[in-house]
């Protein structure tokens, strides 16, 4: 029976890093309780990576809650009028989408009210990233003091953790440490524009950073590509 300390709440994509998180929650031990969005993402097929990886791994439950932030665009993500870049951009860059770690996070935070976890994880990551201002150490850092002072479980007296354990790896790092667990990556969709089967599109930047970490981890690169 699940204790309420034991409980987390992973966020999980269906991509290699958030899959990497959550298999590190469960090998400490943590009752996995998991949560993807469907948030008017052009590629839909990371949806179906995140159901075959929480059963792969035998998670405790996984809820997919549907957002429209496709209704505000912004972002390459959710705008098909956008394009997806395939070349590296200087700054942040157009796929980027507005506040998204913040809208995920304080959805996973409410769960976690429910399920008394005092714990939530995300596969944020400071090194081998595109530059998103909600994938910060001093981000995630603020976001927790928030959840602590906004919540009845927190002005109660159970702290809640926002678990980043990908934060300071590199892909190669992440990969070697999934790798380590178990993870199956060619599970995982990793690709902004991957097609209706789940096959990558080789150029974009989440592909060219994916492909490089395999490279670098010297590990089998198990991705499906498009011709």
């Amino acid at each position: 029976m699940s204790t309420s300390s034991n409980n987390a709440v992973v966020l999980l994509s269906g991509g290699l890093d958030s899959a990497t998180a959550l298999a590190m929650a469960m090998e400490r031990g943590f009752n996995c309780y998991v949560l993807s969005f469907d948030y008017g993402q052009r590629s839909q097929t990371e949806l179906n990576a995140a159901k075959r990886i929480a059963a792969d791994l035998g998670v405790k439950e996984h809820k997919i809650v549907r957002l429209n932030l496709e209704d505000f665009g912004g972002s390459a993500l959710t705008d098909e009028n956008i394009d997806v870049p395939e070349e590296e951009e200087d700054g942040i860059p157009v796929t980027y989408v507005p506040a998204r770690n913040t809208v995920f996070m304080s959805l996973a935070l409410a769960w976690a009210e429910v399920l008394h976890a005092q714990h939530i994880f995300i596969g944020v990551n400071a090194v081998d990233y595109s530059g998103y201002p909600d994938c910060r150490p001093e981000y995630i850092q603020a976001f927790q003091t928030m959840a602590n002072l906004a919540t009845k479980t927190g002005v109660e007296g159970e702290t809640l953790t926002i678990e980043t354990p990908l934060i300071d790896l590199t892909k190669a790092e992440i990969i070697a440490a999934g790798t380590r667990l178990g993870v199956d990556y060619g599970l995982t969709v990793s690709c902004y524009q991957a097609d209706d089967d789940g096959k990558a599109c080789r150029v974009c930047d989440s592909c060219r950073l994916r492909a490089k970490g395999f490279e670098d981890a010297g590990v089998e690169d198990p991705t499906r590509y498009q011709k």
